[in-house]
Formats: structure tokens, C-alpha cells, sequence
């Protein structure tokens, strides 16, 4: 407890940053992929405002100018179906703290676009969606000469946690890891089963240095799919799991790491829990993603939640 608390309280005090400035930005297609729709956080001198974007109510400021240098990076992975937004609150934390943030709508297994999401082709394109967005914050984007680019981070969650391990080095065994495939004729688990199946080398990226994994989706049962994962990581897990993530898959995960991993269990959390808590407009969009079951406070769990990614990313990107 005081260990993150005085990591906290460390990158409060040395930021002049009061809110989040807010910039949406488009990274064209290239031979690596096509357009990547992102929004970035950086640090920002002037007050919050609340911003409302679509069902989205966020805290920040629209195109604030970027306060600082050699800050560090941390980009995002959202889930299966996702988007950008999903989990503004932890950018909002970390910008206010002196980050960088960037986030993407991944194509393909996004909310406006579903063409890849059963395809197991999206698995690998995931990770190449995260390096080309390294590579723009780190080279095209406005703020590139900001960025220490030994400093850079990650937040994935589900499906972006997946995203996450094998950026970090994972090599994934999709016929063997304990993953459900409910519906047989989909055409991800015919992919499955079908051993021939060859698809492209995995991309790892050693920028990244410390990962923070909500819930991922768990295809790494051995000790040998992970044994060149070595990155600090802070991995969270839902008591209920869902949504194809099995809650008893992550103890074993955790162990399985050749680095222990900090290791959190979210009590009577379901696996939604770790997207921000919702404006009442998305609630009534989406219920199955923003209402909890019983009596779980999803708003009480997110300030501890980003408290503890601060202080992690603020620990390990020094």
C-alpha cells in the first residue's frame, strides 16, 4: 500500500499538468495495415472540462497544448468489439500525472467495423496495429520529440491483453489453451481445428517495457508459449470472469510468467467491470457492458484500479 501510494504521490508532485488535453488523430495505411483511428491524452496546463463524445462523458481538454518532455508513453488495446474510449479514465489518470496515452479502434474487431473479429487472422493483426502505433508516437505524431521512447507502456484488456503478452514475447497455442469455442460453425474455431492452419510470424516489440493486462484472454497454457516474456506486468482478473475469459485460467497464467507478475483479483467483479464506468446514455446502449451485477462499485474499484496503474507504470518506467 504505501509502496503505490508514494509512487502516486511522487508523479503528482514533479507534473505541472492539471488535465488531460484530448486530440483525435488519424495514422494512415501503410504496408503494415490500413488507417488506425486513434485518439492520444497528453499532460495539459489548463482545467478540466467535461467532455461528451457520443454515450462517452470524459474529463479533460479538447487540442490543449502538451506541457513537458522525455515524458513516457502508454498505449492501449481495447477488447473484442471495443473501442478507444473504453477505458478513458485510466489516460485521463495518466496524462494528468505527466503521460502520454494513446489509444486505437483496432479494424476489424471494433465496434463500427466486425469484419475480422471472428477470424483468427485478427489475432495477429492485433500486435501489428500496436507497433505501428508505437512507431507513429515515436516519429510522425506531433508530440514525438515529447516522448522518451525508453519509457513506453501498455494497457490491454481481454482481447487487448492478449494483444499485450504477445507484444511482451508470447507465442500463443490456440489449439491448446482452454478457450471456448461455443458455436463450432464459427469461423474462428474451424480455424482451430484445422492443425494445418499456418499463419504469419507474431509481433513482439522490446520498446515496450511494463504492461498492465486487465482479464486477457488467455491463449499461452504452457510455460513455454511465455518463457520470453520478461517485462514487468501488473495482471488483473475478474472472481466471474466472462465473455470467453475464463477466471481460473489466470492463476495459472500468473504462474506460468517467468517474471511474477503483481497479481490482482477483483472480488465480485465480472469481466466488464474493468471498462470505465458508464455515462447513463451508454448504460441504456449497452447494459450488458456497463451494469454490474449486485452490489460491485464500479466507479470505487476504478480510482483504486488507475491509482495502481499510475504507480506501476510510475515504478517501472523510470
Amino acid at each position: 500500500m504505501k509502496t503505490w501510494l508514494s509512487a502516486v504521490l511522487l508523479c503528482l508532485s514533479v507534473t505541472v499538468a492539471h488535465a488531460a488535453g484530448v486530440k483525435f488523430i488519424r495514422i494512415p495505411a501503410d504496408a503494415g495495415g490500413p488507417e488506425l483511428k486513434a485518439i492520444v491524452w497528453t499532460p495539459c496546463a489548463d482545467a478540466a472540462q467535461a467532455l461528451t463524445i457520443g454515450p462517452y462523458e470524459l474529463k479533460g481538454k479538447r487540442d490543449c497544448p502538451t506541457v513537458g518532455d522525455k515524458l513516457p508513453l502508454v498505449v492501449i488495446s481495447h477488447g473484442h468489439g471495443g473501442t478507444f474510449l473504453d477505458h478513458h479514465d485510466l489516460p485521463e489518470t495518466l496524462a494528468d500525472a505527466g503521460f502520454v496515452v494513446a489509444a486505437i479502434n483496432h479494424p476489424g474487431d471494433t465496434f463500427s467495423d466486425m469484419s475480422h473479429a471472428a477470424d483468427i487472422q485478427e489475432f495477429v493483426e492485433r500486435p501489428v496495429d500496436i507497433k505501428r502505433l508505437v512507431d507513429y508516437m515515436l516519429g510522425n505524431a506531433s508530440d514525438a520529440a515529447r516522448i522518451d521512447p525508453a519509457r513506453i507502456g501498455f494497457f490491454g484488456f481481454s482481447r487487448g491483453g492478449y494483444t499485450g503478452l504477445v507484444l511482451a514475447g508470447g507465442n500463443p497455442d490456440y489449439v491448446h489453451a482452454q478457450v471456448a469455442c461455443t458455436d463450432p460453425t464459427l469461423l474462428i474455431c474451424r480455424q482451430i481445428r484445422n492443425r494445418d492452419l499456418v499463419l504469419p510470424p507474431l509481433t513482439h516489440d522490446p520498446r515496450i517495457k511494463a504492461y498492465v493486462l486487465a482479464d486477457p484472454l488467455d491463449e499461452f497454457p504452457t510455460a513455454d508459449t511465455v518463457k520470453d516474456v520478461h517485462a514487468p506486468i501488473q495482471l488483473w482478473a475478474s472472481e466471474e470472469g466472462g465473455d470467453g475469459v475464463d477466471p481460473a485460467t489466470l492463476p495459472a497464467l500468473a504462474g506460468l510468467l517467468p517474471q511474477r507478475p503483481e497479481f490482482h483479483v477483483v472480488r465480485h467483479a465480472a469481466h466488464f467491470a474493468f471498462v470505465a464506468p458508464c455515462s447513463d446514455a451508454l448504460k441504456q446502449k449497452a447494459p450488458r457492458v456497463c451494469v454490474d451485477a449486485g452490489e460491485f462499485d464500479r466507479v470505487a474499484f476504478h480510482q483504486a484500479f488507475d491509482a495502481k496503474a499510475l504507480a506501476f507504470f510510475s515504478a517501472n518506467l523510470r
